[in-house]
């Protein structure tokens, strides 16, 4: 955090709230939204609170506001995220600020460990006057498991429905004058749940048919590698490596199982940042990274079978300094190189440039913060400037108030520019999108809490969408337009120790702006106009346990408002109890889906019902406290 936020947050005392949602990250870690975007919407969800707990990064990321998770099965199957109505490629996903948004503009949340994950810091609203094209809707980094001075072993096993299996064990030690992590984990799943299906449905009353959904097992395994050295003058320098291997069946649709198709990717990400810090508050860092992503898709309808390698490399120097305690200049310049490898295709590559500038005026004490900032970045052919401004303001009574207001814009993907998918065909000829947005909010603390409300409004221009022809061919073209807007909402609350409580609320208006009677003014396909998370824990130590509510409203699954998904309430519940304490040995119990609920994910096909997973952890830790490093 910069120091006009620095001045809010230490106004009073701690908060000590749960470590689930925290309100704004620590201020000493370069790549924190707080840090380069201080008026921003940010919601922290750590996961410490969730130990014990068999859930995804998408199921982890459920507390925040303004997110919407598009989900094509149980564990380890495809999971793409929404972000205040933008689409899963207008939204930018960082590992430990390395870019994951690749050739395709997504990223698959199923494809990133959830044992590497000590938090995930969700930035709402425009991100691309500080992260770049792409951030129409928002960015998302995932902060990886912390480094501590000291040594500790941690270790972990789940084993629960459907064949599912969870494994990681984790140690830390001083190495070689700095400190260093190494983490491994695996994971597999049967994914065999049964499910009713109605195979005639013209025919009124034709009794449902109990079917298995096959094809649907997951595997994943995969290691991370953290290191960080303290340096004389000031210096710190620190480098990550993670690598990934996946396997995963294709199920396909209800109407349409495949039970060949196949996936299969390796990924690798790197990163090196050397830091220095003076003590008048002048910081400079560099940094370089690299990510390889390997994918191959066959079977079904991949035939023989599809492959393609994606490499990116680059590099980043940033700087900040408080200038007469008034103002905090900071800066940045980026330059990455990406390329595209697919035997039977064009295989192209690009090169990124980015400029950032950006200012925070501190006024009245520092009580008020206005934060003007833009960037300039050359994507390939595509030019693009995303201007934007914020404010903050403390107020009596301990309420601040948030607003922000400006652009962003996405360039095409590669796939959407050159490469044909089965039936999905390119279109060189197409445009970057754009976004308008503004968004103001309001947020109350004390000791023991912590509520926000806020609306936001976004207008996106010449958005991509794929037209179909026929026989089943699709192009993308420039051709939608699309106004979202609504409310955001969120809390927590400790009045007793073992006690504590939190929520999430979003009420999502959309509308599309396409100028044909078949769409004009109707609602935009998988925005549920209401969505809402809440989690009650309490409990010792030695019997801890928690209820969780997920809810979310009816929404289409076509342009023309014909088609629709049900509405769906899920429950989850669990107890964990400490067995022993010094070290430390955890045993959980969680049933998902209490209520065996029915729904349906992104393809239409049942999602699991009820299933329960037993969890034991385990923790030596000589730690003196964790490091600066994430």
């Amino acid at each position: 955090m910069l120091v006009g936020i620095e001045a809010t947050a230490h106004a009073e005392a701690p908060v000590p709230l749960p470590p689930v949602v925290v309100p704004l990250p620590p201020a000493d870690e370069p790549d924190s939204p707080a840090r380069r975007d201080p008026a921003g919407s940010i919601t922290v969800v750590e996961t410490q609170e969730h130990r014990g707990e068999a859930k995804e990064a998408a199921e982890l990321l459920a507390p925040a506001p303004g997110v919407i998770i598009h989900d094509q099965g149980g564990f380890g199957q495809t999971k793409t995220l929404l972000v205040r109505g933008a689409s899963p490629n207008g939204v930018l996903v960082f590992l430990d600020g390395i870019p994951l948004n690749g050739a395709g503009g997504m990223v698959d949340l199923s494809r990133i460990p959830s044992a590497i994950i000590d938090r995930l810091e969700v930035l709402r609203g425009g991100a691309g006057a500080r992260y770049g094209s792409g951030g129409l809707g928002g960015a998302v980094n995932i902060v990886t498991r912390p480094l501590r001075t000291g040594a500790s072993f941690t270790a972990e096993a789940t084993q629960g429905s459907f064949g599912t299996t969870l494994a990681q064990v984790a140690g830390s030690a001083e190495v070689g004058g700095g400190q260093g992590l190494l983490l491994l984990h695996g994971a597999h799943s049967d994914g065999d749940f049964t499910y009713l299906f109605n195979d005639k449905p013209q025919l009124p009353g034709n009794p449902l048919a109990e079917r298995t959904r096959e094809n649907n097992q997951a595997m994943l395994g995969g290691a991370l590698l953290k290191y960080r050295r303290e340096l004389p003058a000031g210096f710190t320098i620190d480098g990550m490596a993670e690598a990934a291997l996946e396997s995963r069946g294709l199920a396909g649709t209800v109407d349409n199982p495949t039970l060949d198709a196949k996936q299969s990717s390796q990924r690798l990400s790197t990163g090196f940042r050397a830091t220095r810090r003076t003590q008048s508050g002048t910081e400079l860092s560099t940094r370089a990274f690299l990510r390889r992503d390997h994918l191959r898709l066959e079977g079904g309808y991949f035939g023989a079978g599809i492959e393609q390698v994606e490499l990116a490399l680059g590099a980043e120097v940033a700087g900040s300094m408080l200038i007469r305690g008034m103002h905090n200049v900071s800066g940045s310049v980026q330059l990455e190189g990406e390329s595209l490898a697919e035997p039977t295709q064009v295989n192209p590559s690009w090169v990124r440039l980015g400029l950032m500038a950006s200012d925070e005026i501190l006024l009245a004490s520092g009580k008020v913060s206005l934060i003007p900032s833009v960037r300039f970045d050359r994507t390939g052919r595509f030019n693009g400037f995303s201007p934007k401004l914020g404010a903050t303001a403390s107020l009596p009574a301990g309420l601040e108030l948030r607003a922000n207001a400006g652009t962003a814009y996405r360039a095409p993907s590669f796939i959407e520019l050159y490469v044909v998918q089965g039936s999905l065909l390119p279109n060189k000829d197409l445009r970057p999108e754009r976004a308008w947005y503004g968004d103001v909010s309001i947020s109350h603390r004390t000791n023991v809490s912590l509520v926000s409300l806020g609306g936001f409004y976004s207008l996106y221009e010449d958005l991509i969408s794929y037209e179909y022809y026929p026989p089943l061919l699709a192009r993308a073209y420039n051709f939608s337009s699309a106004r979202v807007g609504g409310l955001e909402a969120e809390g927590q609350i400790q009045a007793h120790p073992l006690v504590s409580a939190l929520f999430g609320y979003t009420l999502l208006f959309s509308q599309n702006l396409r100028d044909d009677p078949r769409y004009y003014l109707k609602e935009l396909p998988y925005r549920p106009r209401h969505r809402l998370h809440a989690r009650i824990a309490a409990g010792p130590r030695w019997g801890r346990g928690r209820v969780e509510l997920s809810y979310q409203s009816a929404q289409f699954f076509n342009r023309t408002e014909t088609l629709s998904l049900q509405p769906r309430a899920l429950v989850n519940v669990g107890i964990s109890s400490t067995v022993f304490s010094a070290p430390e040995l955890v045993a959980s119990l969680e049933v998902k889906n209490v209520l065996d609920v029915s729904a349906q994910d992104f393809d239409g096909y049942p999602l699991p019902g009820r299933a329960a997973y037993v969890t034991l952890s385990f923790s030596w830790d000589r730690s003196t406290g964790k490091t600066e490093l994430r």
